[in-house]
C-alpha cells in the first residue's frame, strides 16, 4: 500500500501484497518460522535502492518499506506477503460434530463460514495493522484462479482499514505477470489492470463442492464401516470428487492385470549374412500368428530355402520433432519418469525455483509462447553456461527457430527459465529440475533432427520380411536432449530389386503377451488431463491425497499399485453408482467452473445444481451400500496392518460391466443443462467487501 506524502506528515502507505509461493504451510509449521525474499521480487525490482525491511506482527511476513512516484504523485510503499490462502471454508458450530448431524444436511443445510487458514499466523490482524491508513492497493498474487481468489481475501480484511476513495478515485489494482524478473515486474507495474471477480468465485463454488461433497460422503461411509466391523478402529475412508476418480483409474488398471490371461504366440525369425562378419536380423511381415501348427506351416515353407531375395529398397529422409514449449502437466510427467520425483514435490520445487526468479511461473497449461515473446532473451542468459553454452551461441549465431505452433490456454507464457545457473548454486532436485527446464527450452527454439530410413523387403520363399535402418543427417534438438536420439542402429547394405542374400538361419520363436503393469504417475498425469479431472495445479494434490490415505503406494519406476482397502472402496463404488468413481461427472463440473470464470455461467445457480446432483447420488448410496454382499478380499499383496484389517471388513463388489450399467445411475447430462448467464450475474456470491 502507499501513502501520499502530501502536506504534513501525511502517513498513508502504498501496499504491495504478493502471495509467495513456497513459504505456504511449511514454514508456518516450522519452530523458527521466516519468509524466503527473492532477490528478484517486486519490492526489490522497483524499489529505487532506499528500502527497509522488519518483521511484522505475526513474526512471519516480512514488511519492506521505500519511496517512489505513483500516478504522478510523491508515495510512501510498503510490501508484504501472505502465506497461501488468508481464509478457509468450514461449517459452522454443531455440524463439525459429526455424531451431532446427519451427513445429508452437509449438502444444503449446513451453513458455512470463512475462517482464518491459518489462526496461528494471525493473518488478517496482520494486514489490516499494516494496511490501516493507506491510499491505494497494488495485488502481486500468483496470476491464476488461486491467486486471484487470495486477492479478494486480502482485500476483505484490508479495504474496512484503508483510507475512504476521493471522488470515485480507482484505489485496488492488479498487477499481472508470468515471471519476478525486473523486466517482468516493472512491466506489470506500468500496466496495472483489476482483479477478476469470476476467477475468484470458481474457486469459491469449487472449495464449496468440496467440502460439502467430500465431508457428507466421508462422514457416512466412514461411520458405516466403524459401526459395522470393530477393527476399522478410528481409520478415516475418506471420499473426494477429484481424488476418488483419480483412484478410479488406479484400480481400472489393476483389474485388468487381474483379469489378464496370457495367449502364446509364434513368430518366424530370419538372419541373412551380408558378409563374412556381419548379418542382418529381419522382421517378419505377419508379426505373429496364434496358431502354433500355422506357425509351423510357414516355417515348413521358408526353412529350406538357401536365399532371401531383395523385393524392394526404400530410403527416405524423416524428421523427428522437437518438443512443444513446456506446460506444468508435462513438466510433472518428466519429472516423475525420468527425474524420479513424485508431482507434488516436483511442484513444490518447481514454486522455488520461480520464487527464486530462475525459472518463469510454473502453473500453466499453454504450450505456445506468443509472437511478441522475446526468446532470445533468456536464451542469451544460457550463452556462459558451462554444459550448454556452445549449443546456445551456435543457434545465437545461425538463428533461433520459431517454436512449433502448440495449445494457446490464455493463462501464462510456458515454463522458461529466466536466468542462468549451475549445479553448484542449486544443487540436488533443484538443479536436475533445472536443468531439464532450461534443455527444454532450448531444444523448442533449436531444429528439428533429421536422419535416413533405408528399409530392405525381403521374399525368403513364399515369406516376406522386412529390415529396417536408420542414420543421423542432423541431430538438431537432440544434442541439447541427448535422451531422444534416433537410437543408433547398423547402416544397411546398398542393394537394388533382384538381389540375394544367403539365409544363414530361420527359426519359429515361442511367445506370450504379457499384462499391463500398473500406471505410473506420469501415465496417472496424463488420465487426469485427458478426462479433465483436477487442474495444472491441483493433479499434484489429488496424486498426493491418494497415497497419503493408503488408496495406492508407490511402487519402483513410481508406479502406483492400490492397496487391498483401495481396491475395494473402488469396486463398492461401482457397484452402487459407477459415477461416483468414473470421470465423466467431474470432468462435467470442471467444465461448468470453468464457465464462472469466464463469466458465462451462474455462481448460484452452478453450485446449486451440482450440488443437488450429488445429494441425490449419496442418497442412492446410503439406500444401496446395506445391500451389498460382503466379503474377505484376498490378494497376494499385503498392504501395510491397518489397511489390511480394514480391507477385510469391507464389501467386495465384482465391477463386471453388468453390475456397473445395472447399478449406475443416470449420466450427467440426463439432469439438464446448467443456466448460463451474463458476466453481473456471476457476481452474486462476491462478499461486501468484494469490489
Amino acid at each position: 500500500m502507499c501513502c501520499r506524502t502530501a502536506g504534513v506528515n501525511a502517513a498513508s502507505q502504498y501496499y504491495h501484497c504478493r502471495m509467495r509461493l513456497w513459504p505456504q504451510p511449511v514454514w508456518a509449521r516450522t519452530g523458527t518460522p521466516k519468509t524466503y525474499v527473492p532477490r528478484s521480487q517486486p519490492g526489490h525490482s522497483l524499489a529505487p535502492g532506499n528500502m527497509s525491511s522488519h518483521k511484522g506482527l505475526n513474526g512471519t511476513c516480512s514488511v519492506h518499506e521505500y519511496s517512489g512516484t505513483f500516478a504522478g504523485q510523491p508515495v510512501r510503499f510498503k510490501m508484504t506477503s501472505v502465506c497461501g490462502h488468508v481464509m478457509t471454508l468450514d461449517f459452522l458450530g454443531k455440524y463439525n460434530k459429526w455424531d451431532k448431524v446427519d451427513p445429508a444436511e452437509l449438502f444444503s443445510q449446513a451453513p458455512t463460514e470463512k475462517k482464518e487458514a491459518n489462526p496461528k499466523l494471525n493473518m488478517v490482524k496482520f494486514l489490516q495493522v499494516e494496511g490501516k491508513g493507506c491510499d491505494y492497493i497494488v495485488l502481486w498474487l500468483d496470476c491464476d484462479k488461486e491467486g486471484e481468489n487470495i486477492c479478494f481475501e486480502v482485500l476483505d480484511a484490508v479495504l474496512p482499514v484503508m483510507n475512504p476513495a476521493h471522488g470515485g478515485e480507482k484505489t485496488v489494482f492488479r498487477a499481472r505477470f508470468s515471471s519476478i524478473t525486473d523486466t517482468d515486474i516493472c512491466a506489470a507495474m506500468a500496466r496495472l489492470g483489476e482483479p477478476d471477480h469470476n476467477e475468484a468465485l470458481s474457486v469459491d463454488a469449487r472449495q464449496e463442492l468440496d467440502l460439502r461433497i467430500g465431508c457428507a460422503f466421508t462422514r457416512f461411509q466412514t461411520k458405516y464401516f466403524q459401526g459395522k466391523y470393530g477393527n476399522l478402529d478410528s481409520s478415516l475412508i475418506s471420499f473426494g470428487p477429484c481424488q476418488t476418480p483419480t483412484l478410479g483409474f488406479c484400480v481400472e488398471r489393476h483389474d485388468k492385470i487381474q483379469s489378464f490371461k496370457p495367449e502364446t504366440y509364434w513368430v518366424l525369425q530370419a538372419k541373412v549374412n551380408v558378409d563374412k562378419d556381419r548379418s542382418l536380423l529381419l522382421d517378419w511381415d505377419r508379426v505373429r500368428v496364434f496358431d502354433r501348427e500355422i506357425a509351423q506351416m510357414f516355417l515348413n515353407m521358408t526353412k529350406l530355402e538357401k536365399e532371401a531375395q531383395v523385393e524392394a529398397t526404400s530410403r527416405k529422409e524423416k524428421a523427428k520433432q522437437r518438443p512443444l514449449a513446456l506446460n506444468t502437466v508435462e513438466m510433472l510427467r518428466v519429472a516423475s519418469s525420468s527425474l524420479g520425483m513424485g508431482p507434488q514435490h516436483a511442484m513444490q520445487t518447481a514454486e522455488r525455483l520461480y520464487t527464486q526468479g530462475y525459472i518463469s511461473y510454473p502453473r500453466t497449461e499453454t504450450t505456445h509462447y506468443p509472437e511478441n515473446f522475446d526468446l532470445k532473451g533468456p536464451l542469451r542468459q544460457q550463452a556462459n553456461h558451462p554444459y550448454w553454452a556452445d549449443t546456445v551461441k551456435r543457434l545465437l549465431a545461425e538463428g533461433i527457430n520459431r517454436p512449433r505452433k502448440g495449445h494457446d490456454a490464455g493463462d501464462h507464457p510456458p515454463i522458461t527459465p529466466m536466468r542462468s545457473a549451475t549445479e553448484a548454486e542449486l544443487g540436488g532436485e533443484a538443479w536436475r529440475l533445472y536443468e531439464y527446464i532450461t534443455r527444454h527450452f532450448i531444444a523448442t527454439v533449436s531444429y528439428d533432427c533429421k536422419y535416413l530410413q533405408s528399409t530392405i523387403a525381403f521374399r525368403i520363399g513364399s515369406e516376406h520380411f522386412t529390415c529396417t535402418g536408420k542414420t543421423v543427417i542432423s541431430p538438431g534438438f537432440t544434442e541439447i536432449m541427448p535422451w531422444q536420439s534416433v537410437p543408433l542402429e547398423e547402416s544397411l547394405p546398398t542393394c537394388q530389386r533382384g538381389d540375394t542374400f544367403p539365409v544363414s538361419e530361420i527359426k519359429m520363436l515361442e511367445k506370450q503377451t504379457s499384462p499391463p503393469d500398473y500406471l505410473t504417475e506420469a501415465e496417472l498425469i496424463t488420465l487426469m488431463e485427458k478426462h479433465g479431472i483436477g487442474t495444472d495445479a491441483s493433479i499434484p494434490v489429488h496424486i498426493n491425497n491418494i497415497c497419503q490415505r493408503n488408496y495406492v503406494t508407490v511402487e519402483s519406476g513410481r508406479r502406483l499399485k492400490p492397496t487391498n482397502l483401495g481396491i475395494v472402496l473402488v469396486h463398492g463404488y461401482y457397484k452402487i453408482d459407477a459415477e461416483l468413481v468414473l470421470p465423466t461427472i467431474r470432468s462435467a463440473v470442471e467444465k461448468q467452473l470453468n464457465l464462472i470464470a469466464q463469466g458465462k455461467a451462474d455462481y448460484r445457480q452452478v453450485l446449486g445444481h451440482t450440488l443437488d446432483v450429488f445429494k441425490r447420488k449419496f442418497h442412492y448410496f446410503v439406500d444401496s451400500i446395506a445391500g451389498l454382499k460382503h466379503g474377505h478380499l484376498t490378494t497376494a499383496h499385503k498392504p501395510p496392518a491397518q489397511v489390511t484389517s480394514e480391507a477385510a471388513a469391507l464389501p467386495f463388489c465384482d465391477p463386471t460391466p453388468s453390475g456397473i450399467e445395472r447399478h449406475a445411475l443416470r449420466s450427467w447430462s440426463t439432469y439438464g443443462d446448467l443456466p448460463s448467464a451474463c458476466p453481473s450475474e456471476v457476481k452474486v456470491g462476491c462478499q461486501a467487501q468484494r469490489m
